[in-house]
């Protein structure tokens, strides 16, 4: 093991040892994998993961970032994330970000937790698709059998709507109706809360066409910033 992929699990080695949910009891109940500097549980100083992920981004190689990516804790599949964003996010050379994403692309068997695909995602395979025109990038995950894959490329849009173009999510919603998986109905959900949060009309226009088709978890997670009466509209309209 390299001198920096040992310090930086020292560094978090209070998060990864196998008695943390004595330690943590909210751990396992919320599902985050992080918890501010100074938080305490028990009497034990949580690592800030993100200051981790700052103080050694810029020193790791990506062989490292492997390594540590594919380790069994999520912490440090987490804390390897956030460095793989920060060196995306800070490099301006478009070489450095075509290595970068083509490391996430080999790597994305690690990347399974919702957690670890939301916080890493939008912000490195959706920026670069966006930016650089790649659209297909994420169409070709969305077309995988593997629902990790199909989740990636749901939330690799999120970028996209963020920037206020919608059709890439209504196109992957669309096709994902019909998953047999409720979590993917919950991210199809999500995202066009999300897209909603931008640009009501829109949203609205999306749910009067196929609101009938969805599922109901992902009815519940797009329509749940709406008001009240409008939410029961579209309730009501499934009966």
């Amino acid at each position: 093991m390299s001198t920096i992929l040992k310090e930086i699990k020292e560094s978090l080695a209070v998060l990864s040892i196998p008695e943390k949910a004595a330690f943590f009891p909210k751990f396992f109940k919320t599902g985050k994998g992080e918890y501010g500097e100074g938080d305490l549980f028990l009497g034990v100083k949580v690592p800030d993961q993100r200051a981790v992920a700052k103080e050694f981004f810029a020193k790791i190689s990506l062989e490292e970032l492997g390594e540590l990516l594919s380790s069994p804790y999520h912490e440090h599949r987490l804390t390897a994330l956030l460095m793989l964003i920060s060196k995306f996010e800070k490099t301006k050379d478009l070489a450095v970000k075509e290595e970068i994403i083509n490391f996430y692309l080999r790597h994305l068997d690690y990347v399974n937790n919702w957690d670890l695909v939301d916080t890493s995602c939008y912000k490195i395979l959706g920026r670069y698709a966006f930016e650089n025109q790649k659209e297909n990038l994420l169409r070709d995950l969305a077309a995988s059998d593997k629902m990790w894959y199909k989740r990636v490329a749901v939330v690799g849009t999120m970028y996209y709507v963020k920037k206020g173009s919608f059709e890439l999510t209504k196109e992957f919603v669309t096709q994902n109706l019909y998953h047999p998986h409720d979590l993917m109905h919950k991210a199809n959900g999500w995202l066009l809360r999300e897209m909603g949060n931008k640009n009501e009309a829109e949203l609205i226009s999306y749910l009067n066409q196929y609101y009938k088709e969805m599922p109901r978890t992902c009815l519940r997670y797009a329509i749940e910033k709406l008001d009240e009466e409008l939410r029961q509209d579209y309730l009501k309209g499934r009966v």
